[in-house]
């Protein structure tokens, strides 16, 4: 299906660091993660706990749909979307190839 650029231009994509991260109790694939997106801090919740471990997940910068509708996932609210390739069924974090700040627009 194909967008137009005005529907993309809708989309508030953010760089975030992860701050914090733990499991979801009761799920094997969720993780809730703290992650600061510059102007203030989100909670995400995100089905990456088969891929990644909560400690390798600190400090790292990722890519955030930040003006996602809040939506509550087993219990845990999720204010946006952490954004990852889709490879064999598993995630694959997306990675920036320089420095970037957080919170900066991705365009």
């Amino acid at each position: 299906m194909e967008i137009a650029y005005d529907d993309f231009a809708k989309l508030e994509i953010r760089i975030g660091k992860i701050e914090a991260a733990e499991k979801v109790v009761g799920t094997d694939k969720l993780l809730k993660l703290s992650v600061d997106i510059g102007a203030e801090k989100r909670q995400l919740v995100a089905g990456i706990a088969d891929t990644y471990t909560p400690e390798s997940l600190i400090g790292k910068k990722i890519v955030v749909l930040a003006n996602l509708k809040p939506r509550v996932i087993k219990g845990t609210e999720s204010k946006g979307m952490l954004l990852a390739a889709d490879v064999e069924g598993k995630a694959v974090l997306l990675a920036l190839d320089r420095e970037a700040p957080v919170g900066a627009a991705v365009r």
